[in-house]
């Protein structure tokens, strides 16, 4: 499906894909760990090679320039979630087309299988005010509380507090680099280039808190 709008430079997005038929595309953690790795290596105008950076922390690989800047993300069983912001012309087309064929390669090989891993080309919605780049910060964070309750949109939180310590357990989002929990992964993410709406870990907490309980609640309106 042809996109009907272009990325600009200092514009922010949603960008999320997922697998083809919603099938799972990652099967173990061994997966979600080699995805958040290309996450960082792929952000970059240098070529990826995961052998070269394979028994390197992230602190010791050099990317060099970024391709784009992402402010959060959140890798689910069959999808994931990135919130990202063009800083450079092209950028965020030319990270994903390195990203997708990264993994899909590894995928396939590690499962011998071939074809497309992914449902068509990534989605991408503009994020267009405040308020919703805002609430993208909740959206995308909180989206692991499904694996746990999964009505829990629908029919409101049943355990906030329980909630909340499956998402300071996921380690396969950008949640814990937000509420203070320091993390190697949290290189992936370009706060700088962000607003700065989580000044201190406790802002976010109060945040999440706030969604959590405006869910547990049963309160109806702007839909998570």
């Amino acid at each position: 499906m042809e996109r009907k709008f272009k990325f600009s430079e200092g514009e922010y997005y949603h960008i999320y894909s997922r697998g083809v038929e919603k099938r799972e595309i990652f099967l173990d953690n061994n997966d979600k760990e080699r995805f958040l790795r290309l996450l960082f290596l792929a952000n970059s105008k240098k070529p990826v090679r995961f052998t070269d950076f394979k028994n390197l922390s992230y602190s010791e690989i050099d990317r060099g320039e970024l391709r784009t800047a992402i402010g959060a993300f959140c890798l689910m069983p069959n999808h994931f979630h990135l919130l990202v912001r063009e800083t450079k012309e092209g950028g965020i087309s030319a990270f994903m087309g390195k990203l997708l064929t990264a993994y899909s390669m590894y995928f396939n090989k590690k499962n011998e299988r071939t074809g497309s891993l992914f449902e068509g080309a990534f989605r991408a919605e503009h994020v267009d005010g405040d308020n919703y780049l805002k609430y993208l910060f909740a959206y995308i964070h909180l989206n692991p509380v499904k694996l746990i309750e999964p009505d829990w949109k629908e029919s409101g939180i049943q355990d906030k507090e329980a909630a909340l310590k499956y998402l300071g357990k996921y380690h396969y989002s950008s949640y814990n680099e937000y509420i203070g929990v320091g993390c190697e992964e949290g290189k992936i993410i370009s706060r700088e280039i962000f607003p700065e709406y989580f000044a201190e870990p406790k802002d976010f907490n109060e945040f999440v808190n706030d969604w959590l309980e405006y869910k547990e609640n049963g309160l109806q309106g702007e839909s998570l």
